[in-house]
């Protein structure tokens, strides 16, 4: 199956043809992911449900322990994340305001390793 090419934050993208690109595969099941973890609950109005909402640790302290929390509760509500092995996540601080997120988890339909990195404070 394959969905629209969006990364969080960014517009979408022309395809080859000079269409809307689309995406499959493990890329998709990392764009889900992604848009899983940085939307707010409350702001997908067809599911007000969705959503680990990372953006609101944006501006607090660094909480290694309660974001690292927050993504293992919602990573498994994509059916792109195997269950087994479990997922990695590393969350480090810069002690200045920038939380840096890494999570290496198992593609469910093909068993590679997926790799996903982002930031968290300015302009996120």
């Amino acid at each position: 199956m394959s969905d629209l090419q969006h990364q969080f934050g960014s517009d979408l993208s022309v395809g080859p043809t000079g269409d809307v690109a689309t995406v499959n595969g493990s890329a998709l099941g990392q764009q889900r992911v992604l848009r899983r973890l940085l939307t707010n609950a409350g702001d997908y109005i067809w599911q007000l449900g969705y959503g680990a909402g990372l953006a609101q640790f944006v501006g607090q302290p660094a909480d290694a322990t309660r974001i690292r929390a927050v993504i293992r509760s919602q990573i498994f509500k994509e059916t792109a994340v195997a269950r087994t092995p479990e997922p990695v996540v590393d969350v480090v601080s810069d002690g200045i305001g920038t939380v840096s997120v890494q999570v290496n988890y198992t593609d469910a339909e093909t068993n590679a390793t997926q790799v996903l990195g982002f930031t968290l404070g300015d302009g996120t």
